[in-house]
């Protein structure tokens, strides 16, 4: 039986349909689709697929990385394919593991794709280690500037309004009124 695996990152906007539709037309019978990162290894849907494989079934994917984005995971699961006596192929790379030549294949792509993100991650944080030389710094921006973190510990510190006062005030949470308070009393001390 031939068994597709489609996944898509957990919050992309992102749909299997046209994983669908290919496995499809490659003759896929039965069909385990999750939402997940491919970084992951607690995939419950690619667990089941794995639990219930028989010999000579062949799981399908549309492209390795909808498998695993790492070489180590993809080779660990491709041996849990492999012990169950049941084949691979990707539809897009056409690598079919049933086959000496395309079990080499699947390897030297495998290799490949864990190059790719690697190169991905370096750039990022080469990016990353550039804006902060100049002077830019990421993250999350500040719901309140300067003068509302005054206006906040001033009216909280003096008693004319409590913490959870401020925090609806400026739509914040308690605990962001608490780190700020915190925050002034530490740079208060001193030394």
């Amino acid at each position: 039986m031939l068994l597709g695996y489609l996944r898509v990152s957990k919050g992309d906007d992102q749909s299997t349909a046209l994983q669908r539709r290919a496995l499809t037309q490659a003759g896929v019978e039965r069909f385990f689709e999750e939402t997940a990162s491919g970084g992951r290894w607690d995939r419950p849907e690619l667990h089941r697929l794995l639990d219930q494989l028989r010999t000579e079934d062949v799981v399908v994917v549309w492209k390795l990385d909808r498998l695993s984005r790492s070489l180590k995971d993809l080779l660990a699961i491709l041996d849990r394919i492999e012990e169950r006596g049941a084949g691979f192929r990707s539809v897009t790379e056409a690598v079919d593991t049933t086959i000496p030549a395309g079990r080499m294949m699947m390897q030297m792509v495998g290799a490949f794709a864990e190059f790719e993100r690697a190169m991905i991650r370096e750039r990022t944080r080469a990016g990353l280690a550039a804006a902060r030389a100049e002077g830019r710094i990421g993250g999350r921006r500040h719901k309140l500037n300067p003068v509302q973190k005054a206006d906040v510990i001033d009216n909280v510190l003096s008693g004319r309004r409590t913490a959870a006062q401020m925090a609806r005030l400026y739509n914040i949470s308690e605990a962001t009124v608490s780190r700020l308070i915190a925050t002034h009393r530490q740079a208060m001390l001193p030394g």
